[in-house]
């Protein structure tokens, strides 16, 4: 299993500048991989082993790049073709893509260091700090808020510099399956241990048990953010000011990513914790942003990031989570499977085949759970009936409030939860 820890860096002024110089000499051979390839014939792309093996030569050709530490030179090269890939992933889903273009120094930020070129010094300092050594770069002090898992290796270390101007360090770690608890049997799943959820537009999730998540109210750090953005507009680019106001904006931003991950890590860490199996619905997210003007709103949500987590926290403590497909999940009705139109501002589930009445959300959180179990090979229990499963007067659904989900870090919901491993 492959995750990741990030911790807070303070390079001395020194250091700062070594990283800072480094960062552009990767921008640079960063360019000039992307203009070796956009400039090969079309039947004669080089690989990224090609390339690879090109940098010999670059490095005696621009002497430059002979300062870079070999190993990240190379995860430099690795970057590019990556990013040539998900751009291939992307056209291949439909979507319009266009040409990977060339990085200004705003735009390239971080610098990995992958199987050699860095080390680790958790005794150096006084408690509760760490030192990383980034070779031709120099050692860099980390906030050591918590260890590296012992069972853990370190596969890559990357330092980046944020907008707002602070630095942090990043360890890729990978950690063997037998420290990873087994999730349950597909046969010991039912209604009673999995959850569907639905991401929704007035809740931010609604669960086919009949639990509702208030949205995360940001409305303060919003008209922050406009203040902050009008007085950049006032400033004179490319001035000392202006860059000070540049960096107030990252950090009200900062702030506003924060608040929405801190809120995602508490939702999904509860989940996996509750249930043995998740289901969740495949969105597109892009078409979500461009499709209606609840775009704010559903960038708040990061369905990805939120999805993503979910992903990672149950392998993590062993819970199956599942995505299902997201098409007619509100259409169809979670009783009989008649697909009924419903424009987004009608709220309420009302089959005309079979008269079953519920929350349009709720309707669609079942649909999930559902397809679930179908995803996972299993059938729908005959002797569970939907209307056993999820409250049908919303009355009886749970309202569960952002605050409490903030303050107590779960939904506080009186059920016996998974134990931590």
């Amino acid at each position: 299993m492959e995750h990741s820890h990030r911790y807070r860096a303070y390079p001395s002024d020194k250091v700062a500048m070594a990283a800072e110089h480094h960062l552009d000499v990767h921008r640079q051979l960063y360019n000039h991989v992307r203009w070796d390839y956009t400039n090969s014939p079309d039947d004669d792309k080089p690989s990224e082993y090609q390339q690879n093996n090109k940098l010999p030569e670059w490095k005696r050709k621009w002497p430059v790049f002979a300062e870079l530490h070999s190993k990240a030179a190379q995860a430099t090269v690795a970057r590019f073709h990556d990013n040539l890939s998900n751009l291939r992933k992307k056209k291949e889903k439909g979507y319009k893509v266009g040409r990977l273009k060339r990085q200004s120094p705003a735009e390239y930020r971080s610098v990995t260091y992958n199987q050699s070129g860095f080390d680790l010094d958790n005794k150096r300092g006084r408690d509760g700090y760490a030192y990383v050594r980034f070779s031709k770069i120099g050692w860099v002090k980390i906030r050591y808020h918590r260890s590296l898992p012992e069972n853990a290796t370190i596969k890559e270390v990357t330092l980046k510099k944020e907008t707002t101007g602070e630095w942090f360090v990043s360890f890729s770690l990978e950690t063997d399956d037998e420290h990873i608890p087994e999730k349950p049997a597909l046969d010991t799943l039912d209604v009673s241990n999995s959850v569907g959820i639905d991401l929704g537009i007035l809740n931010y999730i609604h669960t086919s048990d009949g639990k509702t998540v208030d949205w995360l109210d940001l409305e303060d750090e919003y008209e922050r953010l406009r203040r902050e953005q009008r007085k950049l507009s006032r400033k004179e680019h490319g001035s000392n000011n202006y860059e000070k106001q540049r960096q107030t904006v990252a950090k009200v931003k900062r702030k506003i990513q924060r608040k929405v991950l801190d809120y995602q890590h508490k939702i999904t860490t509860w989940l996996v914790r509750e249930y043995d199996a998740v289901f969740v619905e495949d969105l597109d997210v892009a078409g979500m942003l461009q499709g209606d003007g609840n775009a704010r709103n559903k960038q708040d949500a990061a369905w990805r990031q939120f999805i993503t987590l979910l992903e990672y926290k149950g392998d993590l403590y062993g819970t199956h989570v599942v995505q299902v497909p997201a098409r007619g999940t509100t259409k169809g009705c979670a009783k009989c499977g008649v697909e009924t139109a419903k424009p987004v501002w009608v709220r309420e589930h009302s089959c005309p085949s079979c008269g079953f009445e519920t929350d349009r959300d709720a309707n669609a959180a079942m649909n999930v759970l559902q397809r679930g179990f179908s995803e996972l090979g299993l059938e729908w229990p005959e002797s569970t009936p939907v209307e056993t499963v999820l409250p049908t007067d919303t009355a009886g659904f749970q309202r569960v409030s952002a605050k409490r989900v903030v303050e107590s870090g779960s939904l506080g919901v009186d059920r016996e939860s998974k134990a931590l491993s």
